[in-house]
């Protein structure tokens, strides 16, 4: 069995420099992975992840994820391709259909082939098969290559899923799958065998897809401080992630009111609603002892990677450290 992977998730929106800071923290603390949430109406990921590259030597880069609604294949797989090689070989490409775009009038088509056939066309780019590409929603013209060699000719691709379909997916072609915004242990099994349905059809073993488990994460000394901090950014997403866990069932009043709040810009009174055991499951927060514990049941689950997101504390560099000098110690990864 492979050592579980720790990595750090962090949100794009903080100025030039800081991302190095973060970065060269989090590497000296021993961390394996450094992610750039691709979220709607924040910074495209490349530039922190450029940053981030030339401050570290040895941490893996990608971004959690690209979505080829708003960025098209072709100019995801040059990013990627610019990440691996100022990286040197460090990149992996994250895939996913994205959500909220109905506020710039983006509207997702068939996420499952989209996402399938991007990941197609991004890795016959990198490759350098310029093949023609009959896709239902992306394609691509024989003879059309990328102008500039490449760092290899594959990297590591993660797609981003919660449903069925999606994991099959990633069943069939990917390295990894993330669950974001979940800390639930059960959803690795519910994972599992969504990525096992895939993968037989493919006769591939299931278990060459590693499962990555990331959430909204905040540690500090003061318990209070740090699970209501959580408590205020959980409840951004409640309303879309409670409804895609199937081993949970949050009150629907709840969840509603926690949406109606939320709209209104109440974020904070939306967060008093969560109780402790739904906040549990859908975020890492307290003391380091209590992180510690929520990431354990995870590799106790299963999970080949547990990622902590932002924003990590009640300050991104106090997070960092406590995760590091505090968190990471108190876990078993084998």
């Amino acid at each position: 069995m492979s050592r579980v992977q720790l990595g750090l998730g962090l949100q794009g929106n903080k100025r030039p420099g800081d991302y190095a800071a973060l970065a060269t923290l989090a590497e000296g603390y021993g961390f394996d992975v450094l992610s750039v949430f691709g979220d709607f109406m924040f910074q495209p990921p490349i530039a922190p992840l450029l940053e981030m590259a030339a401050a570290t030597r040895r941490v893996r880069l990608g971004a959690a994820c690209w979505n080829p609604y708003s960025v098209h294949p072709y100019e995801i797989a040059g990013q990627v391709a610019c990440l691996d090689l100022a990286s040197g070989g460090r990149a992996y490409l994250g895939l996913a259909p994205g959500s909220w775009f109905d506020a710039v009038g983006v509207h997702r088509h068939r996420p499952v082939r989209a996402v399938g056939e991007a990941a197609v066309l991004i890795g016959a780019l990198i490759a350098g098969d310029d093949r023609e590409l009959a896709g239902e929603v992306f394609g691509m013209a024989a003879g059309t290559r990328l102008h500039y060699p490449t760092q290899r000719p594959r990297v590591p691709l993660l797609i981003g899923a919660w449903g069925p379909r999606m994991a099959a997916l990633a069943g069939r072609v990917a390295d990894e799958l993330k669950i974001g915004g979940t800390a639930n242990p059960e959803m690795v099994d519910v994972l599992r065998a969504r990525i096992a349905a895939g993968a037989a059809e493919v006769g591939r073993d299931p278990a060459e897809v590693g499962i990555v488990v990331g959430a909204v994460t905040v540690v500090d000394e003061d318990e209070k401080l740090a699970r209501a901090r959580a408590r205020t950014e959980v409840a951004l997403y409640l309303g879309v992630v409670a409804e895609l866990d199937p081993t949970v069932r949050a009150p629907a009043d709840l969840v509603a009111e926690v949406r109606r709040r939320v709209a209104a810009g109440d974020q904070a009174g939306a967060g008093d609603l969560i109780p402790d055991e739904l906040l549990d499951l859908f975020a890492f927060s307290g003391t380091p002892e209590q992180v510690a514990g929520q990431a354990q049941r995870l590799i106790d689950a299963g999970a080949a990677r547990v990622e902590f997101g932002t924003p990590h504390g009640l300050t991104d560099a106090g997070g960092v450290e406590l995760l590091g000098a505090r968190v990471l110690p108190l876990l078993d990864r084998g």
